[in-house]
Parts: C-alpha cells; structure tokens; sequence
C-alpha cells in the first residue's frame, strides 16, 4: 500500500465526507476519492460504505482504523522527538490562544520575538476551539484551562480575579443594580458556552434570572466590546475591565473561580529552540501585565 493514503483515510474517517476530508488535506476532492478507491484495491477490502450522509466505515475499515491510528500516533511522535533536537533559530511555530489573549498579549510577545529572532515565524490560531498538540495541530497553547494529558507541558503564567463591569454610558442610562435583586430590570450580556446546560447562571454569584439577556457572545472579545458599547452588564477578569476603561460594579464581588492562563507544550518540542523562543517572549509580555 502507498503509505501516505492512511492519511487521506483519516480525514474520511474524522469529516464523514470527501469534500471535508479534501479541506483538511489541502487537496481537491477528486483527489481524495482516488486515493481511498486505490486503497480499498491495495488492501483487497471495502473500508467505507457510501450513504447519503456521507462515507460510514465498513467492519472491515473499523479494524483498519485502529492500526491507522497506530501508524498517526508513531509518526507524529518521530517528527516531535526530531524537532525536539532543533536547535535552529529559524522555522515556523504554530500558537493557539483566544481572541482576547491574542490582541492583548500574544500579539506584543510575537513583535518582541520578531525583534530578537526575525527568522522564526508564529503562525496564530485565535479561536474557543481547542486545537490538539499530540496531533500536531499546534506547538504551543495559551487556555485557561489546564490540560489532563501527561505528554503535556502546563505552566500557569496569569491568574487574575473575574468581576462585574458595565460602560459608563450605561451606568448613566440604566443605573448599578441592587445585589440581591438577581438583576432586575437591568440588561446583560454573556458568555455563550455558560450558557448550555446550565440552568442556574450566575453572574459574580448574583443569580440573573431577573436580567434581560440581550446577547450570547461566542468569545470572550466580544464580550468585552459589547460591554464596552453599553450594551449590558457582564463577567470579565479584573484586568481585561480595566484596560478597557470600564467600571467595575460590586468591587467586593469576583466569581468564585479565578480566570487562569495555562502556557501548554508537548514535552518533545520544549526545548525545540524556536519553541522556546516564542515561549520565553509571551511568558515575558505575561510578566509585564502581572507587575
């Protein structure tokens, strides 16, 4: 068999469908349906059954998809032990973080490194998905939340208090609400993923059940500007309401959990020396914040 089509049979397995499959490779669909048809001839089998819903995996492709994982898993783990080796200045690193940490940190730390190492190149995922580093799918990760798998590398470089804010102008318009009255007659604005599957939302430990939702934003940026436009009252850590000029409500009230910052690497690029690089510049801009 061609080895490299187990990687097109992955991509069929995980997307369900050839034009799927096709966007995650970076090839056309045409290409992929080749290559699956001139596997399943190699291996003398029927790996997927084609459904109106997409591509669904044979028994036979079920067993072939265990020793395919196998072969992934090997694989990744030969390139991240080679790059753990690299001691070159040079070469692209891929970062995932969100939208907010992105604009207010990874952004300063990737002009800080472009100063002192111009040849390493950071390639920046900004999104609430959470991309997989045992896949390769980025060499460092800045969440806030820490990782469970022991390849990982987890650092905790922020912990910062989460308060209540709202906009000047609509303190002026709507008033501050009263503790206790669950927000009554007072407009809100939330951060959407709390929302599914929890039925008793609080806001710095104040019920909201009173409050109008006037918007569910996906990230934590756009939470931040829609408090910002007056929309509503919201959540946000201390640090993100005051650089952005907004006034803290219930100053004596945070959420009972902090927001955290976790800097996550694999343990076999740690001390691949463009990694390191790009990790002591956002550890350094983190520092500065902290002070």
């Amino acid at each position: 068999m061609n080895w490299d089509d187990a990687r097109v049979f992955l991509a069929v397995c995980r997307e369900s469908t050839l034009r799927g499959a096709a966007r995650v490779l970076g090839v056309d669909q045409a290409t992929v349906g080749r290559r699956i048809t001139a596997l399943e001839k190699s291996l003398s089998a029927t790996l997927f059954l084609r459904t109106p819903d997409g591509y669904a995996l044979t028994a036979v492709g079920e067993a072939a998809l265990k020793s395919v994982e196998k072969m992934e898993h090997s694989a990744l783990e030969l390139e991240r032990r080679i790059q753990g080796l690299d001691d070159r200045l040079t070469g692209n690193v891929r970062v995932s973080t969100t939208d907010s940490l992105a604009i207010d940190f990874l952004i300063p730390a990737i002009a800080r490194l472009h100063e002192r190492h111009p040849d390493v190149r950071v390639q920046l995922d900004a999104s609430t998905q959470i991309l997989s580093l045992a896949k390769r799918e980025a060499d460092i990760a800045v969440r806030n939340t820490r990782p469970d798998n022991p390849d990982l590398i987890a650092r905790r470089i922020a912990r910062w208090p989460v308060g209540l804010f709202a906009s000047q102008a609509y303190i002026d318009a709507n008033g501050v609400p009263r503790q206790g009255s669950a927000f009554e007659g007072h407009d809100l604005v939330v951060y959407h993923p709390y929302l599914q599957g929890n039925k008793d939302m609080t806001l710095v430990s104040e019920p909201l059940h009173r409050g109008r939702i006037v918007a569910s934003l996906s990230s934590s940026l756009l939470v931040r500007r829609s408090i910002a436009a007056g929309l509503g009252i919201g959540e946000m850590p201390v640090y993100m309401g005051e650089r952005d000029g907004l006034v803290r409500l219930w100053p004596e009230r945070t959420r009972p959990l902090p927001y955290e910052v976790w800097l996550v690497t694999h343990a076999d690029l740690r001390h691949t020396a463009r990694v390191r690089a790009v990790i002591e510049q956002i550890v350094d801009v983190f520092a500065l914040e902290n002070e």
